[in-house]
């Protein structure tokens, strides 16, 4: 008996995930994607689950924090993304970072290669046509102009927006050496971060450049909130000249190779981006500087004075959706329940995060057309935290208008509290401080995998039947 296809519209990381969990289940798939023939302002390639931001996917630390327990859970899934990005991992201490194009091209080979993905290079200019039954709009914060007028006619909701910066990326050979230094911050997982020192007046200079400095400038319509774990640097110093050495040029855990009696203000990092080490990224530098401004004021940051970069920073808009209005908890817009949307079109934040909802929506949609019981991630779990936060966990869902709901990174905050909080710790003494947010965070993250492991167990038992 033939299965008819789900379609799934957008080929980043959500849709290239959602792809995958439908076809591993036996279900047809269409891919439809629109590059190369309609490129956006962020993208460089036509290539599937291109990283345009970044190269990193955040920690992978299962044990204390929750990127990493949601990395942790998508690996117990089946995850294409994770199972890529692992095979394409780069030095960047104990997060998981990975060269951005042998992760895309593996990607883009693994889904051509699979006999139930038909991918078709084309736009979709409007809402899908009615005898698509089951669709999975994965178009990401950069969606077709026409495809969003659509959705927004049809949920008689405004989207929301915020900008999303870039980093400059630098050729590592250009990177003076005699001043910078090789080391992780506290020593982690080797010496896999290039580190730039800045004494006091240095800062001091910098800051004032960046505040100084040229910036684009943007019409009205396009003033929208920043995400504020991707903040601009300069916007960081306008909130406060102390704030940017507090975030990203936090000098702590660090101790200059060079001048090891010297403790530097403020530092800079620089993290490799591809496997052959010859570029790397300026950690925490998404910039709204003109171009031209940020080779200047870069170039004043002790051992970038000679920098060449491979990309300068920049901005793109994003759109999501007010997702606890619009969709069900299965992703579905309740508007028109065939259309279910992934990734971070939906107000989820980041990479692994986007992946995430993909792959959920992906199972949703294959266990649907299989006519199987939906079943929902634990809400103990990362993947639950992350679906409850998108579906109805904001706490303003229905009285407060739509600028209320602010796209999330997954953090522990989104979960359920503990039933019993640790008390006591293995050395039998009480636990207070940051001892016990430590024992916290371990606990939920084994709480989450147990009740996630007794999910997958359940969802197997049932499909046997």
């Amino acid at each position: 008996m033939s299965i008819k296809p789900v379609h799934v519209i957008g080929g980043g990381l959500a849709g290239s995930e959602a792809a995958w969990q439908i076809a591993a289940r036996g279900v047809p798939i269409i891919l439809h994607e629109m590059r190369p023939v309609r490129m956006t302002d962020a993208h460089k390639t036509d290539g599937f689950a291109e990283l345009v931001c970044s190269n990193s996917f955040r920690s992978d630390d299962a044990d204390g924090n929750a990127v990493g327990l949601l990395h942790a859970e998508m690996r117990r899934l089946g995850s294409l993304i994770m199972r890529t990005a692992d095979v394409n991992k780069v030095p960047a201490g104990s997060a998981l970072a990975v060269d951005r194009d042998g992760f895309s091209a593996a990607i883009g080979a693994a889904l051509e290669a699979h006999p139930l993905i038909d991918i078709r290079r084309e736009e979709i200019a409007g809402l899908p046509p009615d005898d698509w039954d089951s669709v999975i709009i994965a178009t990401g914060p950069l969606t077709s102009p026409a495809l969003a007028s659509a959705v927004r006619a049809l949920t008689g909701e405004d989207a929301l927006a915020f900008f999303d910066a870039l980093a400059p990326i630098v050729h590592r050979d250009s990177i003076d050496m005699t001043g910078a230094w090789f080391q992780s911050r506290y020593d982690k997982s080797g010496a896999d971060y290039i580190n730039c020192p800045l004494n006091r007046e240095q800062y001091e200079a910098f800051i004032d450049a960046l505040l100084a400095g040229e910036k684009t400038q943007f019409h009205d319509w396009e003033s929208t909130p920043y995400f504020d774990g991707c903040l601009p640097i300069e916007v960081m110093a306008e909130r406060g000249r102390e704030t940017p050495r507090h975030g990203p040029m936090k000098p702590m855990g660090l101790t200059n190779a060079h001048k090891p009696d010297e403790k530097p203000y403020a530092v800079v990092q620089l993290r490799q981006d591809n496997k052959l080490a010859t570029l790397f990224n300026m950690v925490g530098f998404q910039t709204k500087l003109k171009h031209a401004e940020q080779v200047r004021i870069f170039r004043t940051i002790p051992g970038l004075e000679n920098a060449e970069f491979a990309r300068l920073g920049g901005l793109h808009r994003n759109t999501y959706l007010n997702s606890p209005r619009l969709l069900d908890e299965t992703l579905r817009l309740k508007a028109q329940p065939r259309l279910r949307f992934a990734g971070q079109i939906t107000g989820c934040e980041g990479y692994v995060e986007s992946a995430a909802i993909g792959l959920l929506t992906g199972r949703f949609a294959a266990a649907e057309r299989l006519g199987e019981e939906l079943s929902l991630p634990p809400a103990t779990s990362a993947h639950g935290a992350l679906i409850g936060h998108i579906t109805g966990g904001h706490i303003d869902t229905i009285d407060a208008g739509p600028s209320s709901f602010q796209p999330m990174n997954a953090n522990f905050g989104l979960f359920p509290p503990l039933t019993q909080e640790p008390a006591i710790g293995e050395d039998g003494k009480r636990l207070r401080g940051t001892p016990k947010t430590i024992a916290k965070k371990r606990a939920l993250c084994q709480r989450a995998l147990a009740d996630l492991d007794r999910w997958i167990a359940g969802e197997h038992a049932a499909a046997a039947e």
